[in-house]
């Protein structure tokens, strides 16, 4: 019997794992999909400067900084799975106003709009495997998540390149559309809701206020939320420059979709590695490694920039140091949000909206000029890495445990 229970209890942490891993894809298919259609979308709707076509992607990483000030509270009052499920509905809706959109402006509100709904799944999802985990075990299960989360953006650009070919730039809308709501059928059928009635907060001014005070008081979390501030931001930069660096620095643009797909799964094994260590060498020592290691591979890639590389060199070099930047990903962000959270189980939806709207907001102030400086090399992307690492080792060095 003890046996059965046991292997019930994996099974259903299995599935909560690949469930939550789904729905925090949301996000990413949702940044990594519209990356081939950067150029049509240029093309038609901002032909006189292309490179405002790469707010496409910072207005959703804007609307979903937004959102997760709203989401982990409307969650500690409403419950998991129904804040949930009004985030994914926003996202549903406005995926079908993106799709119609007849100007550049009206498709950045719209990409606005949905990022606010994609908060959802993000803060929630972290939020409810706080109700169920703590600590390392909860770095554990997270990496577990990022691990499997990262192979479905590994296909975005595919799968973005598949609607953009039968159906143009505006048929990604509808693989967002199907997406979305596949994930919110998941959650609705099988998962129960974590926050017990009694454990709620209503949504009060004070007691919001109090909240967020008592959040931003803690030590760990403040420099949680800094350390992945810079670690978002690098990886949001490279993102924005990605289609343009790939096709027109390096030449590689019919093969961007799988060259991306290559890198995603590439990287996907740095959350591997971490839910191995974690447990053995903790979450500090684990992140601040990774930022070191960034530190050099970024120095050593600026280097070569300068002093110049054979061509048949160039883009090799360019390609690791890319997967680098998103192995690094993997060995941070489920640490650094464990060690946010980890006094913070009874305030947990708000300091996942806090410490997520601090880290993506912050992050897209710093991404969004990078990715504009694009000046058809990776110069401006890899400065960009390797202060944002650099400040990121140097702080995590303030942090105890």
């Amino acid at each position: 019997m003890t046996s059965q229970n046991s292997d019930t209890a994996r099974a259903r942490q299995g599935e909560l794992i690949a469930m939550l891993a789904f729905l925090f894809a949301t996000v990413a298919f949702s940044m990594d999909a519209m990356l081939p259609a950067l150029p049509q979308i240029a093309a038609e709707l901002t032909p006189t400067d292309v490179n405002r076509a790469q707010l496409v992607l910072t207005s959703f990483m804007a609307g979903m900084g937004i959102g997760t000030l709203f989401a982990g509270p409307i969650s500690d009052a409403l419950g998991r799975k129904r804040a949930m499920a009004i985030g994914i509905t926003i996202y549903l809706v406005f995926s079908i106003v993106a799709m119609f959109a007849g100007t550049l402006d009206a498709l950045l509100l719209a990409r606005f709009a949905q990022g606010l709904g994609a908060a959802s799944p993000r803060i929630v999802g972290t939020a409810l495997v706080r109700d169920l985990y703590a600590g390392r075990e909860m770095a554990r299960i997270t990496s577990f998540i990022m691990m499997v989360f990262m192979i479905v953006p590994a296909m975005a650009p595919l799968i973005g390149q598949g609607f953009i070919h039968v159906l143009g730039w505006r048929g990604v809308f509808i693989g967002f559309f199907l997406f979305g709501s596949l994930g919110w059928l998941w959650l609705g059928l099988r998962q129960e809701e974590t926050l017990a009635p009694q454990d709620r907060r209503p949504l009060r001014l004070r007691s919001l206020w109090e909240g967020t005070r008592e959040v931003l008081s803690d030590r760990q979390v403040v420099l949680s939320t800094i350390t992945m501030t810079l670690g978002f931001a690098q990886m949001f930069a490279l993102l924005s420059s990605a289609q343009q660096l790939f096709g027109e620095t390096y030449g590689q643009g019919e093969r961007f979709p799988l060259w991306f797909a290559v890198m995603a799964l590439l990287a996907a094994t740095g959350t591997l590695i971490n839910s191995r260590l974690v447990m053995r060498v903790g979450m500090r020592r684990i992140a601040r490694t990774a930022y070191l290691l960034q530190i050099f591979a970024s120095a050593a890639f600026l280097l070569a920039l300068w002093g110049g590389l054979p061509p048949l060199l160039r883009f090799p070099v360019f390609f690791l140091w890319s997967v680098g930047i998103f192995t690094m990903a993997g060995l941070t962000f489920g640490n650094l949000n464990a060690l946010a959270m980890q006094r913070m189980g009874h305030i947990a939806g708000l300091t996942a909206s806090v410490v997520a709207a601090l880290s993506t907001l912050g992050a897209v102030l710093i991404a969004a000029p990078v990715g504009l400086a694009y000046d058809g090399t990776a110069m401006p992307v890899a400065v960009a890495a390797l202060v944002c690492s650099a400040l990121a080792w140097a702080i995590m060095g303030l942090m105890r445990g």
